[in-house]
């Protein structure tokens, strides 16, 4: 069984940044690989970031490329989304989610756990 918390949201003016946290409770964190999603009001649940059990890979959605960054701190039981030059349609609930796997994947229904969601809101 893993818990996930996550925290770390908040509202933003438009080029700003955030960094998310969710920490997990549990043993498998070092053997789960790591995954944040967001949805939008009227939305989706979307993929945005996953990281895989050793955090030596990784994987973003197009939207966020070369503004968001996905890392893990295992000794921590932590995995983080430092979110830079936010834009209004990054506005979201963004949920952390956990994968008992080493295979990383993006898909939605391949994770196993989820966090309660923190509310991100960028203003323009």
């Amino acid at each position: 069984q893993v818990q996930l918390v996550e925290s770390g949201g908040g509202l933003v003016q438009a080029g700003g940044s955030l960094r998310l946290s969710c920490a997990a409770s549990g043993r498998t964190f070092s053997r789960s690989s790591m995954g944040w999603f967001r949805q939008a009001p009227g939305k989706e649940r979307e993929f945005v970031a996953a990281i895989s059990m050793s955090g030596g890979s990784t994987r973003s959605a197009d939207s966020v490329k070369g503004r968001f960054t996905i890392s893990r701190d295992n000794a921590k039981n932590t995995v983080y989304l430092q979110m830079n030059i936010l834009k209004p349609e990054d506005t979201a609930v963004y949920y952390c989610a956990a994968r008992v796997s080493r295979v990383l994947t993006t898909a939605k229904h391949d994770y196993d756990y989820w966090g309660q969601g923190t509310q991100v809101t960028v203003s323009s």
